[in-house]
């Protein structure tokens, strides 16, 4: 087991754990929780021996092999499926073994180095790993590329795939879910489920950690508590505490009333049932959720639009892809990743859009958003469309060289060009801190900050914009629990209409009403929910691994 007794840990001058205790128990699942700069990565370095304790004792079977996902990018021209086999430390051991025996023409030892090799898993080794290679999104005709070859997220995912084809009596995953969909998302659930290790695990997807965790260890004021059960249980227990504290209620009670007041007001509207409908799951999870949000870095709001176009927009037969490049012969047609699209976007909708890796959800979103012009159809925009669009990379609207006044300043400047007013310094400035930009924060280079605080700069941008339509494409990637559950809160709230594409089921959840699949090069509706859609991947996925097993068979047979 692992135990933690009367340990302080400090990172610098900051002590982020005092005389804190805790134990582990051996085959335990745990979710490590707590409010950005606690201490979450700080008490990996020291299970992980990169940092001892200050003070305390600390101890763990020296036997434990360990796991962990390495966080540089990788820069190698092997291939994907040789990559990720290597992770296998075992097995990288049993073959060293195997070369030095058969160098040494030592008869027995080879023989018990061959014997060695099997038992690591060298006859199904290439078959494990592709398996994980490709429950983790990449397709088939991916297996063999060169690392290299792939862009840092995908990269990302190999790393994952090496650290889970490693054996480990002990598994530490930092944010395993940030470069996933939803298709390897779940993938990777039912794979953790498997595990028979240890597993402690950050995360800032409360479903994730409600599926894989059944022990919660909690980080806050320098201490470490633990609860039995998954972060729903926790927060639970987390409220009933938070709740004895009445003051930590006391500024989500104007909200509530303001809430209460549009649902009473607009309830039996016709026009308005659903906005309505978006403020009563607003008031459940606020009356359940308030000691949390008291709690949060932040909390906003979406400005009401000046106007709501219906329909939003229209788009006849529309294709979905990529220009040529610069440099392609005259005459290279584009690259069409979605075709034949016939929907209509209408006031008040929230639409969350599914699918699988690779079939062209955030190809749809930017040619929605003007970032991609149609390669085809007819897409007519209702009069009066204001979109404020978040990209899945936050730096394709980022300049990493300005600060957050002058990022403001600049969309002042367009949007005042587009008859949308003006504004002072000293009102940006006042309105940057409302996002937990104050002081110097305000004159720092983007570049320089973290993931989380260029997602807040980026949502106080599309706020400032006063949009109609919500282009959303992963935006939870960089928040953590509480701001999530903030802009969760916020778009039911919003009197427009969204479009959101996410791996974060809890915000799915909670904020769309209806779902399109973007699947087979095309776009429908999905008549069935997220529980659904989850039992629909799981079988794609068997389906491909099946079919994989099947080809290296026949493979096998033909080389026989």
């Amino acid at each position: 087991m692992i135990i933690l007794k009367n340990l302080s840990l400090r990172r610098s001058s900051k002590v982020l754990l005092d005389n804190a205790s805790v134990t582990l128990n051996p085959g335990e699942k745990i979710g490590l929780v707590g409010r950005n700069g606690a201490g979450k990565s700080t008490l990996f370095a020291l299970l992980n021996g990169t940092l001892h304790e200050d003070k305390g004792d600390f101890s763990m079977p020296a036997q434990w092999r360990m796991a962990q996902v390495a966080q540089d990018m990788p820069e190698t021209g092997r291939s994907a499926t040789d990559f990720v086999i290597e992770g296998d430390t075992a097995l990288a051991a049993a073959q060293a073994e195997v070369d030095a025996a058969e160098a040494s023409e030592d008869g027995e030892r080879m023989a018990h180095a061959y014997m060695a090799l099997y038992d690591a898993g060298a006859h199904d080794a290439q078959a494990r790993a592709q398996a994980l290679i490709l429950g983790l999104g990449f397709k088939t005709s991916e297996l063999d590329n060169p690392v290299n070859s792939f862009s840092g997220g995908w990269r990302m995912r190999l790393q994952l795939a090496r650290a889970l084809m490693c054996p480990s009596d002990l598994l530490l995953l930092d944010e395993p879910t940030n470069h996933l969909d939803l298709d390897a998302l779940v993938w990777l659930e039912a794979w953790l489920k498997r595990y028979t290790g240890t597993m402690v695990v950050i995360s800032h997807d409360r479903e994730f950690l409600d599926s894989v965790t059944l022990v919660t260890l909690h980080i806050d004021n320098a201490q470490l508590t633990r609860y039995g059960g998954n972060y729903s249980t926790f927060e639970d227990m987390r409220a009933e505490q938070m709740a004895l504290q009445q003051a930590a209620f006391a500024k989500q009670q104007d909200k509530i009333a303001h809430l209460q007041k549009f649902i009473d007001r607009f309830k039996a509207k016709a026009s308005k049932a659903r906005q309505a409908q978006s403020r009563v799951k607003a008031l459940d999870r606020m009356e359940r959720l308030a000691p949390l949000l008291a709690s949060a870095d932040f909390t906003f709001e979406f400005k009401e639009p000046a106007f709501l176009p219906n329909p939003m927009l229209a788009m006849q037969d529309v294709s979905c892809g990529y220009p040529p490049p610069a440099d392609a012969p005259a005459g290279t047609p584009s690259t069409v990743i979605v075709q034949n699209v016939s929907r209509s976007v209408f006031a008040a909708q929230r639409i969350g859009i599914l699918g699988a890796n690779g079939q062209g959800k955030s190809t749809l979103v930017k040619t929605v958003a003007r970032t991609l012009a149609a390669t085809g159809g007819e897409l007519t925009e209702g009069r009066g469309l204001n979109i404020g669009y978040f990209a899945q990379q936050e730096l394709d609207v980022l300049r990493p060289t300005d600060t957050p006044l002058e990022h403001m300043i600049r969309l002042v400047k367009e949007t005042a060009a587009n008859g949308r007013g003006n504004a002072r310094e000293q009102d940006l400035r006042s309105f940057l801190g409302t996002f937990n930009f104050s002081g110097d924060m305000v004159k720092q280079a983007v570049g320089t900050m973290s993931g989380g605080e260029k997602a807040r700069l980026v949502l106080c941008m599309i706020v400032w914009q006063r949009p109609n339509l919500l282009l959303l494409d992963e935006p939870t990637n960089h928040l953590d629990l509480a701001t999530r559950e903030a802009l969760a809160m916020a778009l039911n709230e919003f009197e427009g209409t969204v479009m959101l594409v996410s791996h974060d089921r809890a915000l799915l959840r909670a904020v769309c009403d209806e779902f399109w699949l973007v699947t087979r090069g095309g776009v429908e509706p999905f008549d069935g929910d997220l529980d659904d859609y989850q039992r629909y991947l799981l079988d794609e996925g068997k389906r491909l691994r099946d079919s994989l097993k099947d080809n290296a068979s026949a493979a096998k047979k033909r080389a026989a």
